[in-house]
């Protein structure tokens, strides 16, 4: 098991094992949701890819397209 102190601003520092298991890189947004009286942790990157209109069309996703299609 892993843990960290939380401050008296409610602030705590991920520990290195979990930021290289969920590879995590400062900037990146994380999620929390509470199982079974549990909080879990989890990378988030749903933004990202819920602005994407194509993420949906993984036929598209291939060298060329991205050579033909990538700076649209």
């Amino acid at each position: 098991m892993v843990t960290s102190k939380l401050t008296v601003k409610a602030q705590t520092t991920i520990p290195q094992a979990v930021r290289l298991a969920l590879g995590l890189q400062p900037g990146d947004e994380i999620a929390y949701s509470i199982e079974q009286g549990c909080a879990v942790m989890t990378r988030f990157g749903g933004q990202a890819a819920a602005d994407d209109p194509f993420v949906a069309f993984s036929e598209w996703g291939s060298e060329a397209d991205e050579l033909a299609y990538g700076k649209l």
